[in-house]
């Protein structure tokens, strides 16, 4: 079977390889905190199915602990080495496999491999808290290596640290107006494309959730990044193709044969 992804929202996708599901960063909430989902249902029950789940750093729209919990128990999770010190509720999520890992680790579950790679990107967990656990990117290998880059910059070295990858799954945007350090917006996503070189690339990280009361503020940053990714990616990176998904849509892209 073909690999198949599917993107519920933000950075949450299932990627479906070697019939092995994994899951990436579960955020299955209406609102969190201050955000507000504004753009498709929230995923419904099977987004939870999940052989493995990979998250990529601690904020909370990516280590989300109420979405952990509606996974089906013995369900294994790698999370950043760290992780369980510095958000102690993820201790009470025992029916849970948590497993703490570090940039160049690999870890086999089904018919998978997961590389686990850098990211350049603040991963603590916020308001507050020390810097206890690294940001980190994965690569799933089956039929297809499929690169998820959770959250991060771009940074030197980053195809090196990628390698060879049939789809990259790339963060284009955010859930606020302006996008600190450490992100991509649609333009760097589309220079990480060119420097990567994937076969084919699928936007995440934008137009699903927002502040609450800010619907007027800078509006073009929720809506506009996929558009402007698959417009810069055409110019930076015109060999590789674009599938911008709607929330809850799938795609089988192409891979090396």
């Amino acid at each position: 079977m073909p690999v198949e992804i599917t993107w519920w929202g933000h950075a949450t996708c299932t990627v479906e390889d070697s019939g092995t599901r994994v899951l990436t960063d579960p955020l299955f909430a209406r609102r969190l905190a201050h955000l507000r989902r504004r753009r498709g249902a929230p995923p419904p029950p099977r987004a939870a199915a999940a052989d493995v789940v990979l998250v990529s750093h601690l904020h909370a729209d990516h280590l989300h602990v109420p979405s952990l919990a509606r996974l089906a128990p013995g369900t294994r999770v790698l999370v950043p080495k760290g992780a369980p010190r510095a958000v102690p509720a993820l201790r009470k999520l025992n029916t849970l496999k948590i497993i703490e890992v570090e940039a160049g680790a690999r870890f086999e579950v089904g018919n998978v491999a997961i590389d686990v790679v850098r990211a350049e990107h603040d991963g603590r967990r916020l308001p507050v808290g020390p810097h206890t656990a690294p940001a980190l990117g994965y690569v799933v290998n089956g039929e297809a290596r499929t690169y998820f880059a959770g959250d991060t910059g771009l940074f030197d070295g980053m195809a090196e640290a990628v390698g060879d990858v049939d789809v990259a799954l790339l963060p284009v945007g955010g859930w606020g107006p302006y996008l600190g350090s450490g992100h991509l917006d649609a333009g760097r996503a589309a220079e990480a494309l060119a420097r990567i070189a994937p076969r084919s690339a699928v936007p995440v990280h934008y137009g699903t959730y927002w502040p609450i009361g800010m619907d007027a503020v800078r509006p073009h940053e929720f809506h506009a990044p996929g558009e402007e990714f698959v417009r810069q990616a055409a110019l930076r990176a015109p060999g590789v193709a674009v599938h911008r998904l709607d929330q809850g849509e799938s795609v089988r892209p192409e891979v090396a044969g």
